[in-house]
């Protein structure tokens, strides 16, 4: 089997993977060599990031002596 390169349209920004003589000829002012972490990074789901708040209270020292 052939060894496989990944291009990147420069136009549309799409990322291909081809074989390396598809890519040699492909390659030019369209079609740019581009890093196969790239090409995999277009398939992986972004997880949405949860952001946890800690709200602190205070409790002033009046508060304090009613309850007590």
């Amino acid at each position: 089997m052939d060894n496989m390169k990944c291009l990147k349209n420069t136009k549309t920004g799409n990322i291909i993977r081809v074989t390396d003589t598809q890519a040699y000829q492909m390659a030019g002012s369209q079609w740019k060599y581009t890093s196969k972490t790239e090409w995999k990074g277009q398939f992986k789901k972004e997880e949405p990031t949860v952001v946890v708040e800690v709200v602190e209270q205070t409790i002033s020292e009046k508060q304090l002596k009613r309850k007590k």
